[in-house]
């Protein structure tokens, strides 16, 4: 399938305001994941660039668009220095004892707000529906991925037993539905990350857990 280059490329408002939300998000989650585990200030920067970009990077590369969005837009790296900056500062100086929880919070908001974007670039490039709800899920999902295997963990997205993942996905379709009913833009995007983040959080609450694999001998 041939993409169009203005098709996959040209963003709508809402939806840069939503990848500058969820970059945030993620970016804040990979500095918090960063300095709970004592990682040096060049250490803590990498981690929130893989957290910030990762899912967004892969999501371009299968899609085919040129340049990747952090790329085309340079000032989110700007930002996310920035963003480093200021939190490694403002935690230093108030000494907080960061537990794991305390990045779930933000990760959670960042997987509503990438699964939502990323399923909505993949429908605006033409994407079958379960393509664009994978997209999504590959942008909300591979940022954290490489955050944790840098940080020396498993991903939480596959040994947690909470839905991650799965709320993700679900979020996807409800953007797919919304675009065949037609519905603007700035909605679909607004119910498929809350529906994502909602459910993520929801989750982590209830303490719900997805069934482990075991192995009987």
């Amino acid at each position: 399938m041939t993409l169009n280059p203005l098709v996959t490329q040209t963003l709508t408002t809402a939806q840069i305001a939503i990848e500058i939300a969820a970059t945030a998000a993620f970016a804040l989650s990979g500095i918090l994941e960063a300095v709970r585990k004592k990682l040096d200030v060049v250490g803590m920067t990498v981690v929130a660039f893989l957290a910030a970009f990762g899912g967004g990077t892969l999501r371009d590369v299968l899609l085919d668009r040129r340049p990747f969005f952090w790329v085309e837009h340079s000032w989110y790296v700007w930002a996310v220095l920035g963003l480093c900056v200021a939190t490694g500062a403002w935690l230093r100086g108030h000494h907080l004892a960061l537990t794991e929880r305390a990045m779930q919070w933000p990760d959670a908001l960042g997987l509503g707000l990438f699964a939502a974007s990323g399923t909505q670039i993949a429908l605006a490039a033409h994407m079958p529906p379960l393509i664009a709800v994978l997209m999504g899920v590959m942008t909300a999902v591979f940022g954290g991925v490489l955050r944790d295997v840098v940080c020396n963990e498993i991903p939480s997205a596959f040994h947690g037993h909470q839905p991650y993942a799965v709320c993700a996905f679900a979020g996807g379709w409800v953007v797919v539905a919304c675009y065949f009913l037609a519905l603007d833009s700035g909605i679909a995007l607004a119910l498929g990350a809350s529906a994502a983040s909602g459910l993520r959080l929801l989750a982590m609450w209830r303490d719900w857990r997805l069934p482990d694999l075991r192995i009987h001998r």
